[in-house]
This record gives structure tokens, sequence and C-alpha cells, in this order.
């Protein structure tokens, strides 16, 4: 069970570094704000309106970011009004990177 431990902290170690940070590299100040406040719900699907509380915004007016980080490739709308990380432990890693959400 060590052994496994140790892997895994390696491995997230690695994804921090490498394979997360660059899709973390690509994103404006807006997008970052958006995907922070989405890690701040956990892995998801979330609906959107719960990211928009989040964030203090209306819903409305996270079009355009959202449309974003769809084209990038961050996020993907699994149904109508929710979304969810492409990438597997990406909430975590935003989690790390930026500890504390700020409106």
């Amino acid at each position: 069970m060590e052994t496994v431990q140790d892997a895994t902290a390696t491995v997230v170690e690695r994804l921090d570094r490498n394979f997360f940070r660059v899709r973390y590299d690509r994103l404006t100040p807006a997008e970052t704000r958006f995907l922070r406040a989405m890690a701040e719900h956990g892995a998801g699907p979330h609906r959107t309106s719960d990211i928009a509380d989040t964030l203090g915004v209306k819903v409305t007016s996270l079009g355009p970011v959202r449309a974003r980080l769809i084209n990038k490739g961050m996020i993907y709308s699994p149904a109508y009004g929710d979304l969810a990380f492409t990438v597997p432990l990406f909430d975590q890693f935003m989690i790390r990177t930026l500890p504390s959400f700020e409106r």
C-alpha cells in the first residue's frame, strides 16, 4: 500500500508540472476564475447556475467564457445546463494551484 501512495504522489506531481500545467498556462484570467469556481464543486458535472452563484455573477454573463473553454477542450457539456472537466483530476489541480477562491 505504501508503494501505491508513493507512486500516486509522484504521478500527481508530474501531472501538475507537465500535463495539467500546459493546459493551465493557455487560460486567460477569466477562464482561470471560471475553472477555479467550477473546481469548488468537485469533479462534476455541475450546473452552470451553480458556477455563476460561486462567481457571484448572472448565468447569462458566462456564455463567452464557457464557449472559449469548450473550444479549448477544457470543459464539455454532458447534458443541457451541465458542465464537466474534460481532464480527470483537473478540479484538484486547480485547487492545489489556486488554494483560495475569491469572488
